[in-house]
């Protein structure tokens, strides 16, 4: 936790210690000299509390960069919350016959990927400190080998989004080659993996409150999602470098 911390930037902290000034001089007859530094030291613990709870600032020149990764965590971070609700769900709603503890199983693995993403984003964002951390070529070419055998082994709405990316990363390749910066592109890439990944993460809570779990076929449907759902987190392992 940082200390040195100015409570002015979070006003709640001030209020808090407003009040247990006002309280203190006029309700509680305390005098001036004790309650000051009482009500000062709840604004800056105050403060100092809620400073620990707020994401780090990103420390990078770039402004569109830090802004498209500010998305990007705020997105992740929402993502996880919500794989930690549908979590909570598909253990209430899934009882102990083979066939559902099979799914639940594919449920909480999916979950617990997705709960991953904000520590996923974090490490890449300390990477992209700086303004010399331009991504390599090298880098990026390993990136889009990754997506070109994924590719191979694919199919369907899986196929289709390792495609999508396919071509961002191959419009990252061109511009690192020309010089530029490649990372802003690449968060772009990551954001639309992540927002795909929320989407499909909807679906699977969606399906999971409405299916009839006797129903084998509405079952499949379930699981379906859910090996979808970690193709997509896959993805995002690869333009996180967080190979598994």
């Amino acid at each position: 936790m940082k200390w040195l911390v100015n409570p002015l930037h979070y006003p709640i902290a001030v209020l808090i210690g407003g009040l247990v000034l006002i309280v203190g001089v006029r309700l509680g007859g305390l005098p001036s000299y004790l309650i000051i530094p009482i009500s000062s030291a709840i604004a800056l613990g105050g403060a100092a509390v809620r400073q620990s709870q707020l994401p780090e600032p990103l420390m990078i020149e770039n402004p569109a960069l830090a802004k498209e990764l500010e998305s990007v965590r705020n997105t992740a971070q929402g993502v996880a919350e919500k794989a930690e609700v549908l979590r909570e769900e598909a253990d209430r709603a899934l009882s102990d016959t083979s066939l559902q503890l099979d799914l639940l199983t594919q449920v909480q693995y999916a979950c617990d990927r997705a709960q991953e993403l904000p520590t996923q984003i974090e490490t890449l964002a300390r990477k992209f400190q700086g303004s010399d951390s331009l991504l390599s070529i090298s880098e990026l070419e390993d990136q889009l080998a990754d997506i070109q055998t994924k590719l191979s082994q694919s199919s369907g709405a899986s196929y289709q989004q390792l495609q999508s990316l396919q071509e961002s990363l191959q419009r990252n390749i061109r511009l690192a080659k020309q010089g530029e910066d490649a990372r802003q592109a690449q968060v772009i890439s990551l954001n639309t993996s992540i927002q795909n990944l929320a989407g499909v993460l909807q679906q699977l809570q969606n399906k999971l409150r409405s299916a009839d779990l006797a129903d084998v076929q509405q079952v499949t449907e379930l699981q379906n999602l859910s090996e979808e759902l970690n193709s997509l987190q896959e993805n995002v392992d690869i333009l996180t470098h967080q190979q598994s």
